[in-house]
């Protein structure tokens, strides 16, 4: 019964810890930093424009032929000179006519692979063809705001810095599109915490919708990586050099079209997750890579691995508790649980009915999140040998 209770205790403690108390953490760290050592100033970028340096924009796309006119209109609003830009698609055994469309466009450089092989592995193809020291990732749905190239190669002139992650910002096409306002949420509170990573050291790792990479300390992903962005950042960051985060340069997408289209992506995400985990675990070393250590398994690999399989332990553990070792802890942590789920079953069915309120969505999108490190496992199994993905449909 102690071990049980020990078990239980901790399951609390991992759970909090993961979603709240390494958030409340980072943000003390910082302020006891911040009172010692001031925090690292952006350098200011040349004033004569010709000392910029080179930059591929490199878009790796598979059918996206409905979205290349507005992705080159933002392309060409973007405020970097135009001599020192050059802007690369790299398309994956596309069968629609994006390639008839991108040929329309004579400032641009266009690779083309007609075997569909994954993301990881057009990324590869394309910076072959790369002869630029810097090179920004982005996707071919997002948007990017105007300064956002500046503000990339500015964060590379601090120490240290090969890699440098984007801001992500999801928005709803409509009021009450429960998916895309629920992924919008979580990423304000992630890009939080990517921010404080950031500050503190590193941030872990850079999402695909816009990142760069220092190509004399580019390493490469596996071409089967789940998470080819994940890993190729990560591998930089294992070499020794840090991952910068800026609010500054971000990339603005419509949200997943529903939650089943969102699933799509999180079950890949998770599955990606577990695959990086076992790939990158010599930086849970924390002799070898001790800050690295301390971020990478608080950030990455609790959400990834061990915190789900706790949040779910927790029922059947304070259900045995409760009836054989009596304590108002014991049932008040059950009522707490039933009131979690019940308000997440709530948020459930008013989402299949378009409606959403914010108090039940919440809980029902943080459930949503861990069940579908589940069926990641079970996507990891059928996909582990191939880097290409379904795509999910935007709003």
């Amino acid at each position: 019964m102690v071990t049980l209770k020990i078990v239980f205790w901790c399951c609390v403690a991992l759970v909090i810890y993961t979603y709240l108390g390494y958030g409340v953490l980072l943000y003390l760290i910082l302020k006891v930093k911040h009172l010692f050592i001031h925090k690292e100033l952006t350098p200011i970028l040349p004033l004569n424009e010709e000392l910029f340096p080179q930059v591929t924009l490199m878009i790796c796309a598979y059918n996206e032929a409905d979205i290349i006119e507005e992705k080159m209109r933002n392309i060409q609003q973007l405020n970097y000179p135009k001599s020192k830009l050059c802007v690369m698609w790299v398309t994956d055994g596309s069968n629609d006519n994006s390639n008839e469309l991108l040929q329309t466009y004579s400032d641009i450089t266009l690779v083309y692979s007609p075997e569909r092989k994954g993301k990881a592995a057009a990324m590869q193809h394309g910076l072959r063809e790369n002869k630029a020291e810097y090179v920004v990732f982005t996707d071919a749905n997002t948007m990017l705001n105007a300064d956002a190239i500046r503000e990339i190669v500015r964060q590379f002139m601090k120490t240290n810095v090969s890699c440098v992650s984007g801001e992500k910002r999801v928005q709803a096409r409509h009021k009450g599109q429960a998916a895309a306002e629920g992924e919008g949420i979580y990423w304000k509170y992630e890009s939080t915490l990517k921010q404080w990573d950031s500050d503190l050291y590193s941030a872990m790792g850079a999402a695909g919708e816009l990142f760069a990479v220092r190509m004399s300390h580019y390493r490469e992903a596996p071409s089967n990586a789940l998470l080819d962005d994940f890993m190729m950042s990560m591998l930089i960051l294992k070499d020794g050099h840090r991952i910068a985060y800026t609010r500054d340069a971000y990339a603005m997408e419509y949200g997943s079209a529903n939650i089943d289209e969102e699933s799509k992506r999180k079950r890949r995400i998770a599955a990606g997750g577990l695959q990086s985990i076992w790939w990158l675990r010599g930086l849970m070393n924390p002799f070898k890579h001790p800050k690295v250590a301390f971020q990478f398994v608080s950030h990455r690999v609790l959400r990834w691995s061990i915190t789900p399989i706790a949040l779910v332990a927790l029922v059947p553990l304070n259900i045995i508790l409760m009836f054989t070792c009596w304590h108002w802890g014991y049932t008040l942590a059950a009522i707490l649980q039933l009131l979690f789920y019940l308000a997440a079953f709530l948020g459930y069915t008013l989402e299949r009915v378009g409606h959403r309120i914010i108090l039940l969505y919440v809980p029902y999108y943080f459930l949503f999140m861990n069940l579908n490190v589940f069926k990641g496992i079970s996507y990891l199994m059928t996909h582990h040998s191939s880097g290409t993905w379904e795509k999910a449909r935007r709003a």
